[in-house]
């Protein structure tokens, strides 16, 4: 008799990320909704997809992935793709663990803004957001799920050029 085992063809998720808070010059934020959390509005995030990815790569790379919205080197909104220098240290919620190796249960996500001209529509990856909406900067940080999504949109005035 044959056994086969089925194994779970994706790597595991290196714990090194990126948020980045898409917002326009009048601190209008957009969230998008968690396909796989109905109640969870957040910001882009995303984890390197290489270990020496570089982060404002992997921001860039995941802002186009979930919005739709292109701010890679050579864009016009290159510039406005803006690493601030900040970092949070979180425990990975268990139930979002299988995604990472054995063991790990912590998360480094390093912080971004994006500002963008005006209120634009994104283009969504439906297999990560069903939703989007664009709020007050104070409302979306209301609307977050995350803390530290919510505490890094409070320092968009900060940041915001």
């Amino acid at each position: 008799m044959l056994c086969s085992v089925v194994s779970d063809p994706r790597p595991f998720k290196i714990p090194e990320s990126v948020l980045v808070v898409i917002h326009t010059p009048a601190l209008d934020v957009l969230l998008i909704r968690r396909a796989d959390a109905h109640e969870f509005w957040q910001s882009v995030t995303g984890s390197k997809d290489a270990l020496d990815e570089p982060l404002m790569l992997t921001a860039a790379r995941e802002v186009a992935e979930e919005t739709g919205i292109q701010c890679g080197e050579g864009t016009p909104l290159a510039s406005q793709l803006i690493d601030w220098q900040l970092r949070n240290i979180y425990e990975i919620y268990p139930g979002w663990r299988s995604r990472y190796a054995p063991g790990i249960t912590h998360n480094t996500e390093h912080l971004f803004g994006l500002c963008v001209p005006e209120r634009l529509t994104p283009v969504l990856a439906v297999r990560e957001h069903t939703d989007w909406q664009w709020l007050p900067y104070r409302e979306a940080a209301d609307a977050c799920f995350s803390p530290s999504n919510a505490e890094a949109i409070l320092l968009l005035p900060e940041f915001a050029r």
